[in-house]
């Protein structure tokens, strides 16, 4: 199909393919703007008006402001008068009404679009408050690919969230709807990014009852909370402002270590990705050794450390005869080709 050329081959072009309500806004606007430039001359012709007096008369005739008029009008004046105020108050209610449905319209169609996506995900994320803390976890995710539903009740953040065309879910984490809006029964993570502590412990004790396998992090203000949201059954809690004091530690006892994990883990500066990767039950390397499966070879990745996938046990730098077992979590570093290569070959049941 040949594409429009020229200015009005293109407007020709939208004009045809575009929504019923767009056409009807666009064909009500120019029959308005008809209707100003005719009340003008009609006023300039019978009542001998200036332009600026006839522009005038129409406009308040136009928006019913209910000035008086420019001047006296003769009984031909008074029937024009009648046939744009006619002509023209139809029109700017045709175009108000079809604004509205268009709107609406848009809205329906969004928050549908919304719901399909919300309900066919699985194994996702989902953050709990969009503030601060959250926008930066949320960041994260999306940049390394991961599914990712918000929940947020304050309308300046859901229309952040909306500009962004982020899923999220518009209400209050800690009533228990609003999480299986979430999809809380099929998420991988609960993510706990409110600024209260009573909230994260209230949500993390109805978001345990309603997924028991769910992986709940949650944040704490106050490390003597801590304890508390552990006991309310989160996973892993960590306090932002402890873990930026250590991180300023870190720079100053060991800069060079600092800068290197944070261009692997950060920007990725150096190609490399730092990545977790369980095995899978009938896996290639299911059974094998490292040397058994030639891994270095055959993956071009490091293997950081070993998580045993019945104890948690985990083992640094494994040597070649080190055994890789069905559940067992890798955690290398490479290229993000050679890990792909890992997951999808080395890892993933055929």
């Amino acid at each position: 199909m040949a594409r429009p050329n020229g200015f009005f081959d293109r407007l020709l072009h939208w004009f045809v393919h575009a929504e019923a309500e767009r056409r009807e806004i666009l064909l009500g606007s120019l029959l308005l703007l008809f209707i100003m430039l005719g009340g003008t001359i009609g006023y300039r012709i019978i009542e001998g008006w200036t332009w600026i007096e006839a522009f005038y008369m129409t406009f308040i005739t136009l928006t019913t402001i209910g000035f008086s008029e420019v001047r006296p009008l003769s009984e031909a004046g008074r029937l024009f008068t009648v046939f744009v105020a006619l002509a023209g108050i139809g029109t700017v209610a045709f175009i108000a009404t079809r604004m509205v449905q268009f709107i609406l319209s848009n809205t329906a169609i969004r928050d549908r679009y919304l719901r399909r996506k919300l309900r066919a995900m699985q194994d996702h994320f989902i953050v709990c408050g969009y503030g601060r803390v959250g926008r930066r976890i949320v960041e994260d995710l999306i940049q390394a690919g991961r599914p990712v539903v918000v929940i947020e009740r304050a309308e300046e953040e859901l229309e952040e969230l909306r500009a962004a065309h982020l899923v999220f879910v518009a209400g209050d984490a800690e009533e228990e709807e609003t999480l299986r809006r979430a999809g809380i029964d099929r998420a991988r993570a609960l993510i706990l990014a409110l600024a209260d502590d009573s909230a994260n412990v209230f949500v993390t004790l109805l978001a345990r009852e309603l997924n028991p396998n769910v992986f709940i992090l949650a944040r704490t203000n106050d490390h003597k909370n801590m304890r508390k949201l552990l006991r309310a059954g989160a996973n892993k809690v960590i306090a932002p402002s402890e873990v930026g004091a250590d991180r300023m530690a870190q720079v100053v006892l060991r800069p060079h270590v600092d800068a290197f994990m944070e261009r692997v883990l950060g920007t990725g500066a150096l190609g490399l990705q730092m990545e977790e990767i369980r095995v899978e039950p009938g896996a290639p390397l299911a059974g094998k050794t490292l040397a058994e499966s030639n891994f270095r070879r055959h993956y071009n990745a490091i293997v950081v450390a070993i998580v045993n996938g019945q104890t948690g046990e985990i083992r640094y730098n494994p040597g070649a005869d080190a055994r890789l077992q069905a559940g067992d979590i890798l955690i290398v570093l490479g290229i993000p080709e050679a890990i792909e290569k890992l997951q999808r070959e080395g890892c993933r049941a055929p």
